[in-house]
């Protein structure tokens, strides 16, 4: 038996850096959604574990024990043949690895009939793990070991768009202006309310999004490119970059905006997405 689990885009919606402990972790404050568009894990049941990376973005991909697949299957105990189907660009602050191993974690507890790990145990293998494995909107605080559940959103038509450059998150913390920051607004709102929710939203900040671009001045392009669509509500860096997210105020504005953002930026890694939202208990875990 094979069992097959889909690992969703991360979208850090807003991420304010709220502080840093003694220990060198900063503190966070994000409300996270999960994408219908990422990665897929398939496991299998092996006397020893094995990765294989196929997909668009397989090249340059680990696949001995530094990847974080490898390293679930090892905090688990568990030893399986894995393949990972990549499609979501690495190092591009949109959670790949993190929710690649918060899939085969799912995947084999699901496989060996295993209860998952705790937020703590999950916390080893990276602080994005955790909210990873949630099936809605999310708000993410501490070192990711604090997350309340924020219900389902409507499915908002959005843009993601990675210009093919990776970005250092401890380059871009150690670039920061300020680690002491004012946590997010309290999200007392109902997500299902589009206009409401995008306007809380543009409110709310990316605290690492000027950092980054400092760094990588193409994140400005992209965000310009995004901000300039017609119907565009809202244009944002996701973590620490370098993708960047737009919403749109429907459908079809965001797919003439996807067309001509391909047309001019063809180099672009750029797709079109939506909260997962109900979606995720479908394509959680499927056994063919």
């Amino acid at each position: 038996m094979a069992i097959e689990a889909f690992a969703p885009a991360k979208i850090n919606l807003t991420l304010h850096v709220t502080g840093q402990r003694a220990d060198g972790y900063h503190l966070l404050d994000s409300l996270v959604m999960l994408a219908d568009v990422g990665d897929t894990v398939k496991v299998k049941k092996a006397a020893q574990t094995k990765l294989s990376v196929v997909g668009p973005m397989a090249k340059g991909v680990p696949v001995d024990q530094s990847n974080l697949v490898v390293k679930a299957a090892n905090l688990l105990g568990l030893t399986a043949e894995i393949t990972l189907h990549k499609t979501l660009p690495a190092m591009a602050g949109i959670g790949g690895g993190s929710s690649d191993a918060a899939a085969t974690v799912r995947a084999l507890c699901k496989l060996y009939n295993r209860p998952e790990p705790s937020v703590s145990e999950l916390l080893r293998l990276g602080s994005d793990v955790p909210v990873c494995m949630q099936p809605c909107f999310v708000r993410m605080r501490g070192i990711g070991d604090q997350i309340d559940r924020l219900g389902s959103s409507e499915s908002w038509p959005m843009i993601l768009v990675n210009p093919g450059v990776s970005v250092s998150t401890p380059e871009v913390f150690s670039a920061l202006s300020s680690r002491e920051n004012p946590a997010m607004d309290e999200p007392s709102l109902d997500w299902m309310d589009w206009a409401s929710s995008v306007s809380w939203l543009s409110s709310q900040r990316n605290d690492m999004q000027d950092a980054a671009v400092k760094l990588q001045p193409v994140i400005g392009t992209v965000l310009a490119a995004l901000s300039e669509s017609v119907g565009c509500k809202l244009a944002r860096m996701s973590g620490s970059g370098a993708t960047c997210f737009a919403i749109f105020f429907d459908d079809a504005l965001r797919n003439r905006a996807l067309e001509d953002l391909r047309r001019k930026f063809p180099s672009w890694w750029i797709a079109s997405t939506e909260d997962v939202g109900i979606k995720w208990h479908m394509k959680k875990c499927q056994s063919p």
